[in-house]
């Protein structure tokens, strides 16, 4: 139960206090809802969907029982595809493929439908991350270069000329690549000017100008002295600022100060894998931050340099046109919300059996709650819609229960069909196999699929645990089951018709402080065809821009569409290892790394609630962890010991070893406790464990139900 026990009865519910206060007293106030009314229908159609909802999840359980039977029964023998295939229809594993369609979205905005460009993740509990990453749709080129590892060389946090001189060369390289000017380099040009409806470049007296004059799009102050020209490619804005009184500015030919490129044109607020929400209390503050957001209210005070102030969302951007016509671009990311899965529930509202309501539904309601404040003022949507993405989803079934959901709470908020648009995350093996029948659920109010190679191979290996051990996980990236994965993706989008509606997504660079090898690697994902993917931090998102202005991702679309569709058989090749013969030395550095990451995620989560953090790896390289990590790594290592290439003992033993690194990788922080200080008495620890020894048995090897009962024993010892 909650830490705070005071529950309030309406309607057959027992509703925690403070939620209730925050649903009546903030949320309610401006939206013409009444609030009696409100939770006379909210509980009638939480009663109605609760068992639809319980029954969905003992299918799950059937599904992986019938499995587990499969591949005992055959286990040892020759692999026999056809009959796999044969079974895995026969219970429902896989339906049936109806005739082709087309998904109906309608009302969806730019930054989903067509402009293509990197999508942030960011945990909703954290008022300051939300509010960076909303303001993340516009970002500093020069600041994002000159702070990380693209430009090489030392780093300085005052200003270097010789470093600043590199990032000005990078930058002028980007923009001869794409904004190129006839017969000349912009490394050469001296000044830029506005002349009639053309830009007018200077080298010396010489004048040139875009080869595409449309890229042009409008400018700020004076023709002759402009303080900034706006350009565009891909549909992507270019800002570039024009001060020569600054620092940069005064050391260049063209007194161009700064680079303001279009960055994060959607983020995903997260209330799922980013956050630790357990009761009610905790769920107010997610819900309070997306009530700010939505408002455009929300504010957090920042300290920087031994200075205070107040960071709030940033207001739109104003610029002349070419034309003489005032135009004003978004300033803002396109925000959508990450509600939590069908698995899940909270102890925030108390059934009149007694049971907690699923999370889902509470998370669906309270979301677009919220959102009706957007309807009025569009600080985020400019067509009426809420975008919430759904993780998590086993099927076609579950995504049809998820539709239902949102007509209940569309009829219950009076809102127009299909106004809560849905994100499908195709991260779970039930729903990558049955992709074209999931989607045909939600055709209607589609807008974004994604894969993600952590919790995607989390399922894969709980799914199929127990046919085998499985590969290394290094080794997963090479597998025939993943690359024709994240092609399936991507060829049944297209097949039903994302291309200029909907996202195709692919997932997150883990690395944050290694942007030179996302330049490097994350190219990868607007090749594919996906026009969106996910980044870690504002930074990332300026960097990983410049890729989407490299590849015109609705061309690669178009070239994707004629080739052959991925075959769903390679996606069902199970990744296990064929008489595995690995040596003890790398048996022992796999556990390790699983170990560690496993621990130094979880101690955080339990003693300090934090869902995402940047978790040092053993070799003290900054990884971006959340509930997916955990997923794949304590599967992992539970999926092996139970196969028998390694004994319980040793597993402990590293566990133990691998505590004592992570106590002393985070020695300087003032609210960590020591797990290696009493192993038996730490609930972090024993938690960690608990995830290896007990994830055979954790539904579909999720983390949450063993994470979220250890992190209310730990509130309620602190409380």
């Amino acid at each position: 139960m909650s830490v705070k026990m005071k529950m309030i009865n309406k309607n057959k519910l027992k509703i925690n206090s403070t939620l209730f206060e925050f649903i009546n007293n903030e949320a309610i106030p401006g939206t013409n809802i009444n609030s009696d009314s409100f939770w006379s229908k909210f509980s009638k159609i939480a009663h109605e969907l609760t068992p639809i909802n319980q029954d969905l999840i003992k299918k799950r359980d059937k599904i992986q029982k019938d499995l587990d039977d499969w591949h005992k029964k055959n286990f040892g023998q020759e692999f026999d595809k056809k009959e796999y295939f044969k079974f895995l229809k026969s219970i429902s594993y896989l339906v049936d493929e109806k005739e082709d369609f087309k998904i109906e979205t309608e009302n969806i905005d730019k930054e989903i439908s067509s402009i293509a460009g990197p999508q942030l993740v960011v945990p909703v509990d954290n008022a300051r991350y939300a509010l960076n990453a909303a303001n993340a749709r516009w970002g500093s080129l020069y600041d994002s270069l000159y702070g990380t590892d693209v430009i090489p060389g030392k780093k300085y946090k005052e200003y270097n000329l010789e470093r600043a001189n590199k990032v000005v060369s990078f930058v002028r390289n980007f923009l001869d690549e794409s904004f190129p000017l006839t017969k000349v380099s912009w490394n050469d040009i001296t000044k830029i000017q506005v002349r009639e409806k053309k830009l007018i470049f200077l080298k010396g007296k010489d004048e040139y100008n875009l080869i595409n004059e449309d890229q042009f799009i409008g400018f700020m102050g004076e023709k002759i002295e402009p303080r900034s020209i706006l350009i565009k490619n891909n549909n992507l804005h270019v800002d570039l600022i024009i001060d020569p009184k600054t620092t940069v500015g005064k050391n260049d030919k063209a007194h161009i100060s700064d680079v303001i490129v279009e960055s994060a044109l959607s983020t995903i607020v997260d209330n799922e894998d980013s956050v630790a929400a357990v009761d009610a209390e905790d769920k107010v503050k997610c819900y309070r931050n997306w009530l700010g957001l939505m408002k455009g209210d929300l504010t957090a005070e920042i300290e920087k340099n031994g200075k205070k102030f107040l960071r709030k969302l940033n207001s739109d951007r104003f610029y002349t046109s070419k034309d003489g016509e005032q135009i004003s671009l978004h300033g803002r990311a396109l925000m959508l919300n990450r509600n939590v899965g069908h698995l899940m529930t909270n102890p925030a509202i108390i059934l009149e059996d007694g049971s907690e309501i699923p999370e889902g539904i509470l998370d669906a309601f309270i979301s677009t709650m919220c959102a009706l404040h957007d309807f009025k003022n569009k600080i985020n949507s400019r067509t009426n819609s809420v975008y919430i993405v759904k993780p998590k989803m086993h099927g076609p079934e579950e995504v049809a229960f998820t539709n239902n959901l949102f007509n209940k709470v569309e009829e219950t908020f009076g809102l127009n069909k299909y106004s809560i648009k849905v994100g499908i995350m195709d991260e779970e093996r039930r729903t990558t196999v049955n992709l074209k029948e999931c989607i045909r659920q939600v055709k209607n109010r589609i807008v974004f699929i994604n894969t993600g190679f952590l919790d995607r191979t989390g399922d894969e290996m709980h799914t199929s645990f127990e046919a085998g051990p499985m590969i290394f996980k290094g080794e997963m990236k090479k597998s025939t089951w993943l690359n024709t994965y994240e092609d399936w993706n991507v060829d049944i989008g297209l097949k039903c018709g994302f291309s200029g509606r909907a996202q195709i997504g692919k997932g997150m660079w883990a690395m944050p402080d290694q942007m030179g090898s996302m330049m490097e690697q994350k190219v990868s994902h607007p090749k594919s065809g996906a026009n969106c993917a996910w980044v870690p931090s504002p930074t990332a998102a300026t960097l990983h821009s410049l890729h989407y202005h490299k590849i015109n991702v609705f061309n690669e679309q178009n070239k994707i569409k004629n080739r052959d569709v991925a075959k769903v058989e390679k996606i069902l090749e199970i990744p296990i290892a064929d008489r595995p013969n690995w040596s003890v030395k790398d048996i022992t550095k796999e556990l390790e790394n699983n170990a560690q990451g496993i621990l130094g995620y979880v101690v955080r989560w339990i003693d300090q609630g934090v869902g995402c953090s940047k978790v040092p790896d053993v070799n003290n390289v900054g990884l971006m962890e959340d509930r997916a990590t955990l997923r794949i790594s304590s599967q992992h290592i539970a999926n092996w010991l139970h196969h028998g290439i390694c004994k319980k003992e040793t597993v402990l033993e590293i566990m133990k070893k691998m505590a004592r690194i992570v106590d002393n990788q985070n020695k300087n922080d003032p609210n960590y406790k020591n797990m290696s200080d009493n192993f038996e008495k730490s609930l972090a620890f024993s938690t960690a464990c608990d995830l290896i020894f007990k994830g055979r048995v954790q539904p579909s090897g999720y983390t949450e139900p063993l994470l979220h009962k250890r992190r209310l024993e730990k509130k309620a010892i602190n409380y």
